[in-house]
């Protein structure tokens, strides 16, 4: 196939970021365009649950300085991909052009107050957070020591529960089932929740069924018909990918963004050679199917497989399906690699979890398939704890 002159990504956080630098890693000199829906510079989204909550200058979301020398066209977006033109036109009605297309345009946050409900005193404020303006916000309302209702139990809901607690809010968690329990299984869910209930979090184990208050107070109302009322409510129920502008390109798949072991998107079962897709948005295979992956490190990987499948094709590196994940709540950080949750009891490689700090491995349930490896307050390299979850693989063949 012939090699791009003019690539244009779509997206501007780590995903797109990662794309652009390895396009020039790779060798592409063209003419490279960036375009970010968020006016600000690139941040690590990560640290908003983490560190930023509580950090007053937000040095945790600082990243490197980018060497891809893209032009960038930040707070903007694209509101249409024309794949018999090869355009793409903006919201303000601008059309590019391009040979060669990254489509990283991420994920946004699910809200349970319907979008339709008429803005005024008696719409209760539904918090969320997945950019740097909702950490803002956030901060600004966790200022006076409310009451605070986390709505969710995963890694986003149980980090947000736990910055509020140590901000000295009083935190009540509405969640349907143990929080974690489907993310890291019950080994870790009950290590995860015992702390955050030693250090003072209220867990009410149900499902929300409405969102509704008016000014800063709110009410969630369970499926029971009971209530819980706080000043603050902050949902973390899931993320949404960014497709919408997809939607008449004739890129979707069943409303999925679909992509191959290379990134590049699927049409009809087959793959393109000039639209790749990296990040929340891509529906990526791996060993347990094809899904997509809203990990921080697995927009990075997916990121360095589908840049050079637009300028190397078939002979481009294919992604070798390693996911790892880290959070920092109740006092412990924990990193985990592997297949999650993990199935069965683990073994303690080293340390001692009732001490405060271990290293665990799950072995694998399949012949030479995936176990896994958590670091719990355990210092340990990345690509250690990836070999340790992975021991029949082959060496890594995307840097990680």
């Amino acid at each position: 196939m012939a090699r791009p002159q003019r690539i244009v990504v779509l997206g501007h956080g780590i995903a797109a970021l990662t794309a652009a630098e390895s396009l020039r890693d790779n060798g592409f000199d063209g003419e490279l365009t960036i375009i970010g829906d968020e006016p600000h510079a690139p941040y690590s989204r990560p640290a908003l649950s983490k560190a930023a909550l509580l950090d007053d200058d937000l040095t945790a979301l600082s990243l490197p300085p980018s060497t891809h020398g893209a032009a960038e066209l930040l707070g903007r977006r694209a509101v249409h991909v024309d794949l018999d033109r090869s355009l793409v036109r903006l919201d303000d009605g601008e059309e590019l052009p391009w040979d060669g297309l990254v489509v990283a345009t991420g994920s946004r946050a699910r809200r349970l107050v319907p979008p339709g409900l008429a803005a005024g005193p008696e719409k209760p404020e539904e918090l969320t957070l997945r950019g740097l303006d909702d950490v803002r916000l956030l901060r600004r309302r966790l200022e006076g020591r409310p009451s605070v209702i986390v709505v969710g139990g995963g890694p986003l809901g149980m980090e947000i529960a736990s910055g509020a607690v140590k901000a000295g809010c009083t935190v009540t968690l509405v969640s349907e089932e143990p929080p974690l329990l489907r993310h890291l299984g019950p080994d870790l869910s009950e290590l995860l929740v015992t702390a955050a209930l030693e250090r003072g979090l209220r867990l009410v184990p149900a499902p929300c069924a409405q969102i509704r208050g008016s000014g800063l107070q709110s009410q969630v109302v369970l499926d029971d018909g009971s209530v819980v009322e706080g000043d603050v409510v902050i949902t973390a129920a899931g993320d949404l990918p960014n497709l919408e502008f997809l939607a008449t390109s004739g890129l979707l798949t069943d409303g999925r963004l679909e992509v191959d072991s290379r990134g590049r998107v699927l049409v009809g079962g087959w793959a393109r050679p000039d639209v790749v897709a990296a990040g929340d948005v891509a529906t990526f295979p791996t060993g347990r199917g094809t899904m997509r992956v809203p990990l921080w490190t697995a927009a990075i990987d997916q990121a360095k497989v589908a840049a050079p499948a637009l300028l190397l094709g078939g002979s481009a590196p294919e992604l070798d399906f390693r996911p790892y994940f880290w959070t920092e709540q109740w006092g412990l950080n924990l990193k985990a690699s592997g297949q999650l949750p993990p199935v069965g009891s683990p073994e303690v490689v080293d340390g001692d979890l009732s001490a405060g700090s271990a290293l665990l491995r799950w072995a694998p349930d399949i012949p030479d398939g995936p176990g896994a490896a958590v670091a719990v307050n355990y210092r340990i390299p990345v690509p250690r704890l990836r070999r340790l979850a992975y021991p029949a693989a082959a060496p890594d063949r995307v840097a990680v």
